[in-house]
């Protein structure tokens, strides 16, 4: 069956360039983005209850934007002032680079990884002897509790902020040729949000394995899947999948 609309469940990407742009260009589809999930802050009352007193720590494990925007928004909250003592410990550049809105960069003690978590370890092994507090969401990937323990550091994980799912009751009667997710719980969203979603002639595209598994478990057949050797990207597994579906024949 051929392919004419697509629904990606993130926000629209702010790039000009995005390669989803040059996609419909190239290939004649609709592509409409409508985030399936977001996150909302818990409260500093909700911190203090996991024991969490920011007096203790001497430095942060950032994971992300929203990992630093929360961060921020709690101490502030429980009139915290963030020591220029404090040492940060940032996932990637991105990460480093946003902790700027807060935080005068070049007096501060920030170390970056590369991209994943097992890249900043050896640099969190190197301050063995500070206290780690890692502000995070309450969906965190089991490998950084594993890395942080077999580091034999002093650290303390705690929920800042909750991935939530996001109401699409607008769409129930909107039909795609193929919908795309990126994690667990844009799936867990499809099926929260419409219980009695039937795929029928619906593409289902995935990035990543975790999803892929999310997806066959709740009962999806998986037509697209990204990264592969030969689609690393999804809009690469997206064309690809287009370019056969919508031949002449």
């Amino acid at each position: 069956m051929k392919v004419k609309t697509i629904l990606v469940s993130q926000p629209e990407p702010k790039i000009e360039n995005s390669p989803y742009f040059e996609l419909v260009e190239k290939q004649k589809v609709k592509i409409d983005f409508r985030p399936f999930i977001h996150v909302e802050g818990v409260s500093s009352k909700d911190v203090r209850a996991q024991k969490v007193d920011l007096n203790n720590y001497t430095a942060i494990i950032l994971t992300s934007r929203n990992s630093v925007d929360h961060f921020f928004r709690i101490a502030e909250e429980m009139r915290f002032k963030v020591p220029d003592t404090l040492k940060y410990f940032c996932l990637s550049e991105a990460v480093a680079f946003y902790l700027q809105k807060y935080v005068v960069y070049r007096k501060r003690k920030i170390y970056v990884g590369k991209r994943t978590f097992s890249e900043l370890s050896p640099m969190i092994k190197k301050y063995k002897n500070e206290n780690f507090l890692l502000p995070c969401s309450d969906v965190l990937k089991p490998e950084v509790p594993e890395i942080l323990n077999s580091l034999k550091v002093k650290w303390k994980q705690a929920t800042f902020y909750k991935t939530v799912v996001s109401d699409l009751s607008d769409l129930k009667d909107v039909y795609y040729d193929i919908l795309v997710f990126f994690s667990p719980s844009g799936i867990k969203s499809l099926l929260e949000n419409f219980p009695d979603f039937k795929q029928n002639d619906t593409r289902i595209a995935v990035f990543g394995n975790t999803t892929v598994q999310a997806a066959k478990e709740s009962g999806l057949r998986v037509d697209i899947h990204a990264p592969t050797p030969e689609t690393p990207s999804m809009t690469m597994a997206l064309e690809k999948y287009i370019v056969e579906a919508n031949k002449k024949k």
